[in-house]
């Protein structure tokens, strides 16, 4: 992230701005072009997973590729997440920072989108469900609730295997209901803990050589086993928004999943760490974007499939066309988190709402 507000957003994620005394900083004051190369390939994973739905049905092939990422982007995005998220504490400055990087753009998306999904269903009544988060914005409720609580986690002993276990009792609560994506919250919480007691030399210790090396075969063989899954598993527990029951299985099978899939989510967001690069290249200043990427390309592939923009029957006659579908959708999301985009869309995606917060106390001299 370059630009002169140096926010380290991510889809996923409004992730807590980056400064010189930030964990993913340089000594010298810079950004590390490490973290926001990462959210770059994690944005570019979660619009190629968006690309792919429609192609799923009639593919084992596809269905292989799409359980695969969806094993570990989200993962991947919410370990970072909780990595930037260990300064906070409520102070002022913080929460102002989570009202308008988070809560604000929630409920404009919300609205938005709730309008725009009923306009292509032709639904004429619309109900706006403010506590009920549309589709992609799971993760900003999650997000809010998630910070909320980091002043507990720092305080517990064994703060991951506890997260864990909240977790595992999420996935065998199908009496949560879909108020405020709980199951999501409960679920995905012991990546975000996890992040919080990361250190910068965990993150330097999988990008080692000898890991990078081993990211290879491990992607290779997710792939494959994301093959032999595709007739025997529910692709429904990557999601991780129903509990077992929800998903017509015994209670027990929760608790298996649950620690199972978290033990796989960790391997390969391990490996996608140790693969990203760790220099500044052409996309690293594309970072800053990502939150953009992620509200905005949800329009577009929602529409896309509404308007009839591809048929996926044509598009599993013809083998070049998944490889079309891929690149657009790359493509698609890079441009959306353009400096260009940003500038257009800051007032709604970054607020500054100055006259909703009082003024910092003047110091003395």
């Amino acid at each position: 992230m370059t630009d002169s507000r140096q926010l380290a957003e991510s889809p996923a994620v409004a992730l807590p701005r980056q400064s010189a005394t930030a964990p993913g900083a340089h000594a010298s004051g810079e950004r590390d072009p490490f973290f926001d190369n990462a959210k770059y390939a994690a944005i570019v994973l979660v619009a190629l997973g968006h690309a792919w739905e429609p192609l799923r049905e009639g593919s084992r092939s596809v269905m292989a590729l799409y359980m695969a990422v969806y094993a570990f982007h989200m993962p991947a995005f919410i370990v970072i997440a909780g990595y930037f998220s260990r300064g906070f504490d409520g102070r002022a400055d913080r929460v102002r920072r989570l009202v308008t990087g988070i809560v604000v753009p929630y409920l404009l998306f919300q609205v938005a989108y709730t309008l725009f999904l009923d306009r292509l269903e032709d639904d004429g009544d619309t109900y706006i469900p403010l506590l009920e988060p549309r589709w992609l914005l799971w993760f900003l409720m999650a997000l809010f609730i998630w910070r909320l609580t980091v002043p507990l986690w720092k305080a517990l002993r064994w703060p991951v295997p506890v997260a864990l276990a909240v977790a595992v009792v999420g996935s065998v609560s199908p009496s949560l209901g879909g108020d405020l994506q709980l199951q999501r919250v409960l679920q995905f919480l012991p990546f975000f803990v996890l992040g919080l007691t990361l250190e910068a030399g965990h993150f330097r210790a999988v990008r080692r050589r000898a890991v990078r090396l081993a990211a290879v075969p491990v992607f290779a063989s997710a792939v494959l086993v994301a093959y032999w899954a595709v007739p025997r598993m529910d692709h429904a527990w990557l999601f991780r928004k129903s509990s077992a029951q929800e998903l017509g299985e015994p209670w027990w099978t929760g608790v298996a999943m649950t620690v199972g899939l978290f033990g796989c989510a960790l391997l390969l967001t391990a490996c996608f760490f140790a693969v990203v690069p760790g220099r500044r290249l052409w996309c690293t200043a594309l970072g800053a974007g990502t939150l953009y990427g992620y509200l905005l390309h949800g329009f577009l592939v929602r529409g896309s499939r509404a308007w009839g923009w591809y048929d996926p029957d044509v598009m599993h006659e013809q083998p070049a066309a998944f490889l079309i579908t891929s690149a657009v959708a790359a493509v698609g999301i890079t441009l959306l988190c353009a400096p260009v985009v940003r500038r257009v869309f800051r007032p709604v995606v970054e607020p500054e709402l100055t006259w909703l917060f009082r003024r910092p106390p003047a110091t003395g001299t």
